[in-house]
């Protein structure tokens, strides 16, 4: 690890405070604590004042939690140079990228990650890129190994990249979105590519937990629907292909060509709705692969309801994804098939 030191004076602030709702937050999160034993809030309170200040924590931060701790300097000046999840100085305005670089993450490209890091941002960590929205570091491991290589941006992670794949989640922050956390692969969490294999229908009820009965799991009769575990080798080689065809599409197209420009080139955008029929939209989250950001996005679109989804026609999926910046994913991870399944009343996978 390296040396870690605040930031030089020229860029201190003067002095820092919690806004009152942050504050109040402290104060109850301190009280969850004995007072003999307050001190041991000290790694959220760094955390909320990082968020507070733009996702890096200066001296006069640090002062001032020390003092709410009643702790000395030096001891909280040690907690904040030791986490690297602590930054000292100034970072990027819409994304600060901490590449991991122990073993597995080096094994699977990390190494790759770091050079366009420093082709893209600056040729070295823990400086600004030009236009001051983006910096960049190398971390050790970041826990995610089964999904390397991976990237931390702020709170979120981002694994299971390639080069192409990280240049794409750059592309988004650039234009001031938030990529999709997780997986970029299109799998789910840390199961094997291609969906769960082992442990869909056990029963775990042996005493003691010693035991694993091999049995059908008790399903009620109006979710007796087979739940699927992960894409089908159809859906992952129409993703492949539907990728492969967009990419040469928007390799043509300039490279400020914004999210609606780029789904134009490669589809139709899908009629939408003025607003949610009688005013209540569905939970589209029920489907694997959306989540709140996405969700928010459709919903910008006219898209309110399971049976919009279902109906998208092939040029439509190839607009969406594009416009959401995931070309093939829709098809890896089934959404229509999902969301026909959800306007039947039938579960969906993630439930």
């Amino acid at each position: 690890m390296s040396v870690r030191r605040l930031a030089p004076d020229e860029v201190q602030p003067a002095s820092f405070a919690f806004t009152p709702e942050n504050l109040a937050w402290a104060q109850k999160t301190i009280g969850q604590y004995p007072s003999e034993r307050k001190a041991s809030a000290v790694i959220p309170l760094l955390w909320r004042a990082q968020e507070q200040h733009a996702y890096w924590l200066p001296k006069a931060a640090i002062e001032y939690i020390a003092d709410m701790l009643d702790m000395p300097y030096i001891r909280v000046f040690e907690v904040a140079t030791f986490y690297t999840m602590f930054q000292l100085q100034p970072v990027g305005k819409k994304a600060h990228i901490q590449v991991c670089g122990t073993t597995p993450c080096m094994l699977r490209g990390a190494e790759a990650l770091i050079k366009i890091c420093k082709s893209r941002i600056h040729h070295e960590p823990f400086h600004l890129s030009d236009d001051g929205d983006f910096s960049w570091e190398e971390v050790e491991c970041a826990g995610a190994c089964v999904n390397a290589p991976m990237i931390q941006v702020f709170s979120d992670t981002y694994e299971d990249l390639t080069p192409e794949s990280f240049e794409t989640v750059l592309d988004a922050f650039a234009r001031g979105e938030t990529p999709m956390p997780g997986p970029q692969n299109g799998r789910r969490g840390a199961e094997p590519e291609g969906g769960a294999l082992t442990l869909r229908d056990l029963s775990y009820d042996a005493p003691g937990g010693t035991a694993l009965a091999e049995k059908p799991r008790a399903v009620p009769a109006a979710q007796s629907a087979p739940v699927e575990t992960g894409p089908s080798a159809a859906a992952l080689a129409l993703a492949a292909q539907e990728e492969a065809a967009i990419k040469a599409k928007l390799a043509m197209l300039a490279a400020d060509a914004s999210p609606e420009q780029k789904a134009d080139a490669v589809g139709t955008r899908p009629q939408g709705l003025p607003a949610a029929r009688d005013a209540k939209s569905d939970k589209l989250q029920r489907i694997k692969g959306i989540g709140p950001v996405n969700e928010g996005k459709l919903q910008a679109l006219g898209i309110f309801h399971f049976d919009q989804i279902a109906a998208w026609t092939r040029e439509e999926i190839r607009w969406v994804g594009t416009y959401l910046s995931f070309p093939g994913r829709i098809d890896r991870e089934e959404w229509t098939v999902q969301a026909k399944a959800l306007a039947a009343g039938t579960p969906s996978v993630k439930e």
